[in-house]
């Protein structure tokens, strides 16, 4: 994710905070101050950064889980709202992803019970005392872990219960058909958010938004999966397109992007594809202060393949990870074609238009 720095790394996993993050930070820190001054502000972050803690304690809970079924875990990202850890892909068994999706709140619930018993013994027989405000650090972080554990637990998308929703559906039915019910139960949860938030809390309305688009990006993404699937990557990619080498200059890059439909350009060199000239990292190479720079100066080396011969489906898997909207497809190591995400998307509508739907 751009703007994120490393900040750790536990378990073989990256963990990366994001830019928007120090604004939570500054938020939390100028708050607390004006409320109780300097000590006050530093109780504050320090909460705030063993609340982020929690929740990447959370995520190693789902990735951990997943590498028990062979699935790796690219990064671990630290967001305002929360964490988010990228699996390379969900299990396709539903049982599977149903423990991957629980793996996360049973590591709430279990730090919960550790606090209760070992930090907080004085309220074993008093529970009402138990308060997120105005109490002692361990009881706040008690209630934290209970809140986590119960709001990723709500049955909409990208929390953690639309997928257990989903896998619970997914055990009796097809896993595409689940997938639309629990978007279409969690974009209900968002409408009700919205209408609740507009008379209450603004936040609301905010996490209803998060919903709202976590559910049709998921339904999206299972939809374009299923379409894909037993389809050869040979018969989605574009065969008329322009290639470039690495010593020509970004000028000719820039006539053919005004002059054509393409974004990204495959940058070949004796017959093999050693990078991938981005139209971002072209306009921010133009908008420095160096003229004469070349192909090979900002292409980006590292970059995602296909192979002709290969499935749509892994391939689409590839994709979503890659720094680039553009895949070369390669027969023999030679360059024989493009995926791009506008022809994946057209390829979508066409299916959709034979279909009916």
């Amino acid at each position: 994710m751009r703007w994120s720095w490393k900040i750790a790394r536990l378990a073989g996993i990256d963990v990366y905070m994001h830019a928007t993050f120090l604004l939570l930070l500054g938020w939390v820190g100028i708050s607390y101050y004006s409320d109780g001054g300097l000590s006050y502000a530093i109780d504050g972050l320090f909460f705030i950064v063993l609340l982020f803690g929690i929740v990447v304690l959370h995520e190693l809970g789902h990735a951990l889980t997943a590498r028990r079924f062979g699935i790796a875990t690219r990064d671990i990202t630290l967001l305002p709202i929360g964490g988010v850890a990228r699996l390379e892909r969900m299990p396709e068994d539903p049982r599977q992803e149903l423990l991957v999706a629980l793996a996360g709140p049973a590591v709430n619930v279990a730090l919960a019970v550790l606090i209760l018993f070992l930090a907080v013994p004085v309220h074993l027989t008093n529970l009402e005392g138990l308060s997120l405000v105005g109490s002692e650090l361990f009881v706040k972080l008690f209630w934290v872990n209970i809140v986590l554990a119960v709001f990723n637990m709500l049955p909409a998308f990208p929390m953690d219960g639309g997928r257990v929703l989903r896998a619970l559906l997914a055990i009796k039915m097809d896993y595409v058909r689940a997938t639309e019910i629990a978007a279409n139960v969690g974009q209900a949860l968002a409408i009700l958010f919205g209408f609740v938030g507009l008379f209450t809390n603004p936040f609301l309305v905010f996490i209803a938004l998060f919903v709202w688009m976590g559910a049709s990006q998921e339904a999206s993404i299972v939809e374009m999966r299923a379409a894909l699937r037993g389809v050869p990557i040979s018969h989605l990619m574009i065969t008329d397109y322009q290639v470039l080498h690495p010593w020509e200059p970004l000028s000719r890059v820039v006539q053919l992007l005004l002059s054509g439909w393409q974004q990204d350009f495959p940058v070949v060199y004796d017959d093999r594809v050693v990078g991938i000239l981005t139209r971002s990292a072209l306009l921010k190479a133009l908008s420095g202060a160096e003229s004469d720079q070349r192909v090979q100066d900002v292409m980006l080396e590292h970059f995602e393949t296909a192979d002709a011969s290969e499935m749509a489906q892994p391939v689409f898997a590839r994709f979503q990870s890659s720094e680039s909207r553009t895949l070369p497809v390669l027969q023999a190591g030679q360059l024989v074609g493009l995926v791009t995400a506008e022809n994946l998307g057209e390829f979508l509508m066409i299916e959709k238009a034979r279909s009916g739907s």
